[in-house]
């Protein structure tokens, strides 16, 4: 397969003036320069093609500028762009009864709506704290869920995170996450490592250092997205539901990456067969649009006019595209996540059995990490080759996210084709045997 020349020209010229003007924080790793997009197919300034396994951080669920989407956005263009969060418009009752609709638990759900991931998870971090009255958290190890301050305190993937913003949010407190892949902390005879992780909750942290009539919520990725696409151990969630319940503590789901459709299933944490009580939603909920929504059971939504508020959640044009894609997931996207997501995982357990250092695939649906290793007996991480892999498969025409130290995510548009996965996998093992003959 014979590599593109990238960047091009015209890229080159865009990226000289970004360094220009553009804040150097962003975490850039190859010169891709967007210019259109359609499904799961990209173009670049240059004219060259690219398939997308990266869908703007699973963002894309319906694929690049879907004509369902974007009439939507047209239409509802056509008639006002913003009128705030002090009135209302008919698009944001409609999404918020759809919300209610397809909400994870057995009670009606509230809605507040907001422009991002990290803006839902502060917004139930404010309601959690109001309703029960406490003020103490649980997070994990490897777990992202935003860079504003209240939110960053919670992420626990990389360091980078936190330098320099020290000090962060009081009172939340992190344990580790059931990885079956890694597992840090010694389980029982028979026990389920999910079971241990929730056992060393109610044990070591409740017991010992923190009084659970202190704890307002737990807040948790049903799967890890930056700690490395982790499924947790099956015994986790309904375990830790019944220590939730126990205390009185809120089950706080961190849905960003995870939910709206890409696990085969509305929510990921219905793949454990647990409720939660509060759910953070953004990324796929509008194909792009920045948008997002904190989904709570409607008893504990019990804070007053004023209380908590934003200027731009809830817009007309993000709730307009929000209604079009959670139509098209619902009516086919879902169930296609579900079938070709089980299918790239079968590939990819193939294609184990000729890269060693591929140490483990996981996933569900088209969630799926692919955690690269030196060898699968230390199961020590190849962040170098993973890199490699990763540039590798961007010059042949294929956008890679890596998480984690070594992992590579799999998290294309919800509309991919068996055809379009099969060749973007077939890049992606080119890739990775040419990284593996450099070692």
């Amino acid at each position: 397969m014979q590599p593109l020349n990238l960047p091009g020209p015209n890229a080159k010229r865009i990226l000289e003036r970004d360094q220009a003007v553009i804040a150097p924080c962003y975490p850039r790793i190859y010169p891709f320069v967007m210019d259109h997009g359609r499904g799961i197919e990209v173009w670049d300034v240059d004219n060259n093609r690219f398939l997308d396994f990266a869908a703007g951080i699973a963002v894309v669920s319906t694929g690049h500028s879907h004509p369902q989407v974007v009439q939507a956005i047209k239409d509802q263009a056509d008639k006002f762009l913003h009128i705030s969060s002090d009135f209302y418009h008919p698009k944001w009752v409609e999404l918020g009864e759809k919300l209610n609709q397809i909400a994870p638990f057995d009670e009606d759900a509230v809605s507040f709506m907001t422009n991002s991931g990290t803006e839902s998870v502060e917004a139930a971090i404010k309601l959690a704290r109001y309703y029960t009255g406490r003020t103490a958290f649980i997070g994990f190890f490897g777990g992202f869920h935003g860079r504003t301050m209240g939110a960053v305190t919670f992420t626990a993937s990389k360091n980078a995170y936190h330098r320099g913003f020290f000090p962060l949010l009081n009172g939340v407190y992190h344990v580790p996450y059931p990885d079956p892949y890694r597992p840090v902390l010694q389980g029982l005879p028979g026990e389920d490592y999910g079971e241990t992780v929730a056992r060393y909750i109610e044990e070591e942290i409740l017991g010992r250092i923190l009084p659970p009539d202190e704890v307002a919520g737990i807040l948790v990725e049903p799967i890890q997205g930056e700690g490395g696409y982790i499924v947790p151990a099956p015994g986790f969630f309904p375990t830790l539901r019944k220590l939730c319940d126990r205390y009185g503590i809120l089950l706080i789901a961190d849905e960003v990456q995870s939910g709206v459709g890409r696990t085969g299933k509305w929510w990921a944490i219905q793949n454990f067969g647990t409720e939660p009580d509060i759910i953070c939603i953004a990324k796929g909920i509008a194909s792009g649009m920045p948008m997002g929504a904190m989904v709570a059971r409607k008893h504990i939504a019990t804070w007053p006019r004023g209380s908590h508020g934003n200027t731009f959640g809830g817009n007309p044009l993000a709730c307009a595209a929000a209604l079009a894609t959670l139509e098209l997931i619902e009516s086919e996207y879902m169930e296609n996540a579900a079938r070709i997501g089980s299918y790239a995982l079968s590939r990819l357990g193939k294609m184990m059995e000729d890269h060693p250092t591929i140490g483990v695939v996981r996933g569900i649906g088209l969630m799926i990490g692919i955690e690269f290793v030196e060898n699968r007996e230390s199961k020590k991480p190849a962040e170098p080759l993973r890199d490699r892999i990763v540039q590798l498969a961007f010059e042949r025409g294929l956008l890679t996210l890596g998480c984690s130290k070594s992992t590579i995510r799999i998290s294309p548009p919800l509309c991919i084709t068996r055809k379009e996965m099969d060749e973007g996998l077939d890049i992606l093992e080119e890739a990775i045997t040419l990284a593996e003959e450099s070692i």
